[in-house]
């Protein structure tokens, strides 16, 4: 009576509870045996174990199920059933996932009856499957690199089969930027196996619909790093993610997989298969016959040592017996220079190649093809010292540039090399001196009448200021800044008195000699009036010690005589002439230094003394001249009338010599 009535009480509940409880009742059957340890079943003709922890089940994410909801082959059979059960079909809930996984390399392998082929239970578990959240899940993040290491990891029966060569996969990810955050730090938001791979649809790289194929990558990546094309803004043109297939390179093609760190890495096309043939010295171009060799030790120390070829030459296609035969385009540099390529295109260079000028550099020109070094390395044709012999190559007189010149820009590269900047440069090996870069730039070279031009008038202060900072700051404050000179008339420039390509030092007689007529050339009434006083007489014989127009007015400085920071403010004026006149006090400062007796309205006095004495020196000579000629007929008159005088005399005397006898007339007779 006691054992009914515990039935009845059982099934009264179970119609309370609903069918849960029926199916829990149904699951406490089957513990009855496999809730023994020491229960035992067969398999194949193998003895296994059949045992299930019913806490761990029930702790399960199948905890609510009951056991026929996956071995539904038991549904209505009597108990205890047969030892051999039917395969569990995970997909008949899952069916999207089991869908995935019959597609994938897993499900293949399955198919055709691979016994290393991974089934649902090897990585979910059997009764115990829990949360990939859960920390102890088979599946959570800081489980899958082991999980997959199973299989994968180096000497596995799996990594024996490969045929792709990727060696040391686990070993390679766990010391990568990836591994190291996830298993070291514990960032589970760091990818794993699965975030690359997926979890399920897990194919291979040459399937177009592969998570990890050259064409996805990006978007696989991007899971994670969105702002990828943020990132590499400066690197990679944005619009070529989506518009040009086989121009931008893949991440992995720098980023290797499982050994991604915070470096460039070579893969994509291995160097090695490209130099198989580029190795070969003896190698041409069919089309005109060009070499195509290529040394392998040029590669391994230039900037792209580090750089696949694939990501240069981004045609290349391994599928084919000769990679390269794909290739239809020219190498663009831009695809990882945007910045400076959009700078050359801009330019004048670029315009030319553009044009398909032949006169027109292209970056291998400059830089070279697989020998690129960087700016800093001597050997490097754009090193400070080689930029004058590299720029000559076709701005030299009598070259394909230099026949465009009109005017007088002539004779450039010797002129710089005479220059101050040519000579700490080329004879002093000062590599912080202006090369033809620094004022021209590198990749933005423009005509001077361009207004984003480096030697635009507007803009060469600014230029000269990269290097001569101290003077732009003295320069902007000046009245001949744009900003402060309020006049229509064109401002200096530093050309306009140190010139291009001719500069000479400040202190060398020749500049000191030359500057009051480059002053003279914008005041010309002022240069005059200097011209006229002592230090402009003494400048002229060719003496430089004496003042000069920057000597007194300041060079770079030059201010308004009302502004007290003027050299020749009523504060400043007296040390201003001390520079030259030690002794100097404030009257002897008060000398006129324009002072010109050319101007009535400025300087009246000097003005009529001049023409005072002027007059009076005029009149002078006029009165002696007109009494001279008035005085000189008389004077005349007189010679005439005085010589007349002395013949007479002389007449005179004549007659009586004649009328004497001679002493000895008598006795000769």
């Amino acid at each position: 009576m006691k054992k009914l009535s515990k039935h009845l009480l059982v099934i009264a509940v179970s119609l309370a509870a609903g069918m849960s409880s029926l199916l829990a009742q149904e699951n406490d059957e089957c513990f009855l045996c496999h809730g023994d340890k020491t229960q035992v079943g067969k398999r194949k003709g193998k003895t296994i174990p059949v045992f299930v922890a019913e806490k761990k089940f029930a702790n399960s994410v199948h905890g609510s199920l009951g056991c026929i909801s996956c071995h539904a082959d038991l549904e209505g059979k009597e108990l205890p059933h047969e030892d051999e059960l039917a395969v569990v079909e995970c997909g008949t809930c899952h069916d999207t996932q089991q869908e995935q996984h019959a597609r994938s390399l897993h499900g293949k392998a399955i198919l055709r009856g691979d016994p290393l082929a991974p089934q649902c239970k090897d990585c979910h578990g059997y009764h115990d499957v829990v949360s990939g959240k859960d920390p102890l899940s088979p599946v959570a993040a800081l489980q899958v690199p082991y999980l997959c290491g199973k299989c994968h990891q180096e000497g596995t029966p799996v990594t024996k089969q490969r045929t792709i060569h990727q060696d040391h996969i686990l070993e390679n990810f766990s010391e990568s930027i990836h591994g190291e955050g996830l298993l070291r730090k514990g960032l589970i938001v760091a990818p794993h196996c699965a975030t690359c791979h997926t979890a399920h649809s897990i194919l291979p790289h040459t399937d177009p619909a592969s998570s990890i194929a050259r064409r996805n990558i990006a978007a696989t990546c991007t899971k994670c790093h969105a702002q990828i094309e943020t990132v590499h803004r400066k690197v990679i043109r944005g619009e070529l993610w989506e518009k040009q297939a086989h121009i931008l390179p893949a991440c992995v093609d720098c980023h290797q997989p499982h050994k991604v760190r915070k470096v460039f890495y070579s893969l994509g096309m291995s160097n090695a298969d490209c130099l198989r043939c580029h190795s070969n010295k003896d190698l041409k171009s069919g089309e005109d016959g060009r070499s195509l060799y290529a040394r392998e030790e040029d590669l391994s120390h230039s900037r792209h040592s580090k750089i696949a070829c694939s990501q240069c030459h981004s045609e290349v296609n391994a599928s084919h017996v000769r990679p390269c035969e794909t290739i239809t385009k020219k190498v663009d540099c831009a695809s990882c220079h945007e910045e400076v390529g959009q700078q050359f295109a801009n330019s004048m260079h670029g315009q030319l190649v553009a044009k398909n000028d032949p006169n027109g550099p292209t970056c291998k020109e400059c830089h070279g093809t697989h020998t690129v070094k960087g700016k800093l390395d001597p050997k490097s044709p754009i090193f400070a010292t080689n930029i004058p012999g590299l720029c000559a190559r076709c701005h030299r007189e009598g070259e394909k540039a230099a026949v465009r010149y009109t005017g007088e820009q002539h004779d450039i590269i010797a002129h710089y090399t005479e220059s101050i900047h040519g000579k700490g440069l080329m004879k002093s090996g000062l590599t912080v001196t202006a090369t033809c870069t620094n004022c021209h730039t590198a990749h933005s070279v423009l005509p001077k009448n361009d207004p984003a031009s480096s030697v635009n008038p507007r803009n060469v202060p600014a230029t000269c200021g990269r290097c001569h900072h101290g003077i732009e700051d003295q320069f902007e404050k000046s009245i001949h800044f744009k900003k402060i000179g309020q006049t229509d008339k064109q401002l200096p420039i530093c050309s306009d008195c140190h010139s291009a390509h001719t500069i000479q030092r400040a202190d060398a007689q020749g500049f000191k000699l030359e500057i009051m007529s480059k002053c003279g050339r914008c005041h010309e009434d002022i240069a005059r009036t200097y011209f006229d006083t002592y230090h402009g007489k003494v400048s002229q014989l060719g003496y430089t010690k004496t003042a000069k127009c920057y000597d007194c007015h300041g060079a770079h400085d030059i201010l308004p005589t009302s502004d007290p920071e003027s050299h020749l403010s009523r504060e400043n004026v007296v040390a201003t002439c001390q520079k030259c006149h030690e002794g100097a006090t404030r009257r002897f400062a008060g000398y006129l230094t324009h002072a010109t007796h050319h101007d009535p309205e400025k300087y009246p006095i000097l003005f009529w003394t001049f023409w005072g004495m002027t007059s009076l020196l005029v009149g002078t000579f006029v009165f002696g001249g007109v009494h001279t000629l008035l005085w000189l007929p008389r004077a005349v008159q007189m010679r005439r009338e005085l010589n007349k005088e002395k013949t007479e005399k002389l007449r005179a005397l004549v007659p009586k010599q004649e009328e004497k006898p001679p002493e000895d007339e008598g006795t000769t007779g």
